[in-house]
């Protein structure tokens, strides 16, 4: 099945979107969007209902702030979602929103440098319109670009991050079916074991099956990027099994692939409870969600790169702490 129809319709209003003057981008969304557009962003902005109400809630206010913005993608796919609700061909674009930081978005002060919002967004396309989207992007990572510091000191590296290493991750063209076949076979063999955490392996071990040993996990400000698996391991997933208990199963919304790319997102991903340290911050003994986007990269039958997108302003506000206000100064709701 080819998506390039699907792909073309989000091409185009990246285009309208992007060249769009501030006041013009309600009647761009209302252009490329259906009416009842359901969106869904990171914490304080949750879930918008309405195509010219993202662009006036969201899309206005950062255009206002972040100006001059570019957008740099450095991953793009579609996809058939692999479930049937909402079932539907998918399209994925990933990289950064770069601009000036002329203004307070959010009470972030502005710098007026050089910015960069890290982004991921899936977008589901109907009668060549865009009917649901989820759009993921990392606040925190502006923030430390502000000179704030919203986390203690995270476990990995605090960075911009690039895109793929073989530089081949913007898939305009029409892929082999047999090779996203191949990419979501990855994925769920990854899913698969991410989800018992009792193997009886090691943690190395259990990775191993499914990553090549010199995998990059490009994780999200706050925790940050780790590089092979006995630094992942290490670095992020031994302190992230030791903090939670009661992970429910995983739960999502759409999971596709194309070429050597795919990814999934969730509404949430799954539940935990927090009953230990976690991000340099003491247990709560709260569950909490865990809103999440992944993106992979597949060398041969085993998955070598990742990029994470988790909301963890929205997971902290849940356990009872506004990581956005007391950082800003600036209260959310």
């Amino acid at each position: 099945m080819s998506f390039q129809a699907e792909k073309q319709v989000v091409r185009s209003f990246y285009h309208a979107l992007d060249q769009a003057a501030a006041a013009e981008i309600p009647a761009v969304m209302a252009q490329h969007c259906s009416p009842d557009l359901l969106w869904r962003g990171f914490h304080p902005f949750g879930e918008i209902h309405g195509a010219k109400e993202v662009g006036t809630q969201f899309w206005v206010p950062l255009r206002q702030n972040l100006t001059r913005l570019q957008r740099r993608i450095d991953v793009f796919f579609a996809g058939q979602n692999r479930f049937d609700d909402p079932g539907g061909v998918w399209v994925c674009s990933m990289g950064h929103l770069m601009g000036l930081h002329d203004g307070a978005w959010l009470g972030i002060r502005p710098t007026r440098k050089m910015a960069f919002l890290r982004y991921c967004a899936f977008h589901r396309v109907e009668d060549g319109r865009i009917t649901e989207t989820a759009m993921y992007f990392d606040i925190p990572h502006l923030m430390l670009q502000a000179g704030l510091q919203p986390f203690p000191v995270g476990t990995g590296a605090q960075l911009v991050q690039p895109g793929p290493v073989t530089h081949d991750g913007l898939l305009f063209d029409a892929q082999p079916a047999e090779e996203g076949t191949r990419t979501l076979a990855a994925i769920e063999a990854m899913i698969a074991d991410l989800g018992q955490w009792d193997s009886n392996m090691t943690l190395e071990e259990e990775l191993a099956r499914t990553w090549h040993d010199d995998m990059i996990w490009w994780g999200p400000s706050g925790i940050g990027a780790t590089y092979t698996i006995e630094r992942y391991a290490k670095q992020h997933s031994g302190p992230f099994r030791a903090a939670f208990t009661e992970r429910s199963k995983t739960g999502h919304l759409c999971r596709m692939a194309e070429g050597h790319y795919g990814g999934f997102f969730g509404w949430p991903n799954f539940t935990a409870r927090h009953t230990g340290g976690f991000m340099g911050m003491p247990a709560t003994g709260k569950t909490g969600e865990f809103r999440v986007i992944d993106i992979y990269r597949r060398d041969g039958d085993k998955l070598a790169e990742n990029w994470i997108f988790i909301d963890l302003l929205h997971f902290w506000h849940q356990q009872g702490v506004d990581i956005l206000g007391r950082t800003t100064g600036i209260e959310q709701p």
